[in-house]
């Protein structure tokens, strides 16, 4: 069995399937370990850690290597972060099928329009539609037809009005379906009652981002599967719980120029726990 069927079995099968964000190959690897079935890749998390900068995204050739670094250190499928394809349909073919060779499983396509410095704003329907094919035929053109696609609408998270922001989520969701998308990624969900409405009024799977600022304190994975959400993305988890440790860890030597608390607190892990994780 492909790790696309993988992907789409697991769909099917954990209600919801939690991705938490990889952002290198270590990481992919510890959230492996700790037995999530799937690595969903961060466009946000790699500049982070590769740039330390959260206001811009990495090339696509930067965003494919690590990318393709991830998927050979894990055996669970992951999906890529093709954030909004990296161009027009045109490109959107290639870069999908380039993704497909590095070994991906899925792959996130958005309808953000990048490159705004002050104003957030969603590109035509139309257009994401036409990228949402181009996105299957580069799949198709590689012998992976079944590509997990995860169509991301930022419709909620960019217009002023909430209640119009939903309405134009739900209606571009069912249009990306009647497209090809395997997945609606709505992003800005703030509360259980957004994400329930979407479950109710979109013909297809749902996918929400969790443990977020806006939404950490609004709703859980529980909360999530109770109303039907089919896939759970934790997008700066990992980054984030790294950057504070290791943070901590420091100031603790720096303010001590002592070890003992670190020790004493099990913050160093042991070269057996090292090896553990790089021998699986």
């Amino acid at each position: 069995m492909s790790n696309c069927q993988k992907l789409r079995d697991l769909l099917e099968s954990e209600r919801p399937l939690v991705m938490p964000d990889a952002y290198d190959a270590l990481s992919a690897r510890i959230i492996e370990m700790a037995g999530f079935r799937a690595i969903q890749c961060s466009g946000f998390s790699m500049a982070l850690a590769s740039r330390a900068v959260t206001e811009t995204r990495l090339s696509f050739e930067e965003n494919l290597d690590i990318t393709r670094k991830i998927v050979a250190a894990v055996q669970v499928p992951v999906m890529a972060d093709g954030e909004d394809g990296f161009g027009g349909p045109e490109r959107v073919f290639d870069v999908v099928a380039a993704y497909v060779e590095a070994g991906v499983s899925g792959i996130n396509i958005e309808d953000q329009l990048l490159g705004m410095s002050e104003t957030k704003a969603i590109v035509d329907c139309a257009l994401m539609e036409e990228k949402i094919c181009a996105a299957r035929e580069g799949a198709r053109s590689k012998g992976a037809g079944d590509l997990v696609l995860n169509a991301r609408t930022d419709a909620l998270a960019v217009m002023p009005d909430r209640r119009a922001g939903l309405d134009e989520a739900i209606r571009r969701g069912n249009q990306y379906f009647s497209t090809g998308a395997d997945l609606l990624f709505v992003t800005g969900v703030k509360t259980i009652e957004e994400a329930r409405e979407l479950v109710l009024q979109v013909n297809g799977h749902i996918s929400i981002a969790a443990g977020l600022a806006y939404n950490i304190s609004a709703m859980s994975v529980k909360d999530l599967r109770a109303c039907g959400v089919a896939r759970v993305s934790l997008p700066t988890i990992a980054v984030l719980s790294a950057l504070e440790a290791i943070r901590y860890t420091l100031s603790i030597v720096s303010e001590s120029e002592d070890f003992t608390e670190i020790t004493q607190q099990g913050l160093l892990a042991g070269m057996d726990s090292v090896a553990g994780i790089l021998g699986r």
